[in-house]
């Protein structure tokens, strides 16, 4: 297949474009100029591609978005989170709708689009949740399907991909290896992890099944975020007795970021993956974690 990839540099991003690679033609969407033959420019606000467009390609992946607990939430930041992943989805959900191909699209979105949900374990079929994650992951879906009724749309949900080099556990490797980390307030609120391994597994799996509509990216086995600090202090042979303090990071990330994204309770279950003949690599967090810290 001939796969364009919005958001190609990013942490998910250049795993995936690895990952694909191997039997496949990846192209990079750029905002830059493009320098090979693997890259074409685009501007999400103009609404174009350049070069042939998708006239030539076969999929789109779509990973576009600003980071989501890089910034303290100000208004500024809170538009930027939103019009990063709206605009952009829109402009791609309307090329593809006027072109003939592609006609797959797998669409970014995330866990937020639940809200917290405490200790109950939610599949697909959960409603969405309230508050601004919740609202920007619901805008961000809608935006994907206009790509229309003839394109099949993956809306990828994802959870916390495990890796040393970046995300959830990237951010954390520095105090744990120093022997600071620990859980975040008292731990009980679920996590809804995957390796990164069985997250391009996963989305490559996507890419050719006949699925379609919201999938959750995750490991059948979420833990709390307590088991979760002790099992990685238990792989990085470190300390972990010392809680986050949250008023330290309320006083750094503001209450609203804290509470729908450090705090957010997700006992997230991948039915529509797991349904559709999945098998997961890491299905359990030692092994997920092992994979994480030493490939």
């Amino acid at each position: 297949m001939r796969i364009a990839i919005s958001g190609a540099s990013g942490f998910l991003g250049q795993a995936l474009s690895r990952h694909l690679s191997a039997e496949h033609e990846v192209i990079a969407l750029v905002r830059r100029p493009a320098t090979s033959t693997l890259e074409r420019r685009w501007d999400p606000e103009a609404g174009f591609v350049e070069s042939l467009g998708f006239s030539d390609i076969d999929a789109v992946i779509n990973l576009s978005g600003a980071g989501i607990a890089d910034k303290r939430w100000t208004e500024d930041r809170r538009r930027e989170l939103l019009s990063s992943r709206v605009q952009a989805t829109r402009t791609l959900a309307g090329l593809i709708a006027h072109e003939e191909r592609p006609t797959v699209f797998l669409s970014g979105s995330a866990v937020g689009v639940y809200g917290s949900t405490g200790d109950a374990e939610i599949d697909e079929s959960a409603p969405h949740g309230s508050g601004f994650l919740a609202d920007v992951c619901r805008q961000w879906e809608d935006a994907a399907l206009g790509a229309g009724e003839g394109v099949r749309t993956v809306l990828l949900r994802t959870g916390l991909p495990l890796d040393r080099a970046g995300g959830f556990l990237g951010k954390q490797m520095p105090l744990f290896a120093l022997g600071l980390g620990g859980q975040i307030g008292d731990g009980q609120h679920w996590l809804p992890w995957i390796s990164l391994a069985d997250y391009v597994a996963a989305v490559a799996h996507l890419l050719t099944s006949d699925v379609a509509g919201p999938v959750n990216l995750s490991a059948p086995n979420p833990v709390r975020n307590a088991e979760f600090t002790e099992e990685l202090g238990r792989v990085l042979h470190r300390p972990v007795k010392l809680p986050v303090p949250l008023p330290a990071l309320r006083l750094m990330f503001g209450d609203q970021l804290v509470d729908e994204a450090l705090l957010a309770s997700n006992r997230m279950i991948p039915k529509a993956l797991l349904d559709s003949g999945f098998v997961f690599a890491h299905p359990e967090l030692p092994e997920g974690l092992t994979a994480a810290l030493h490939r």
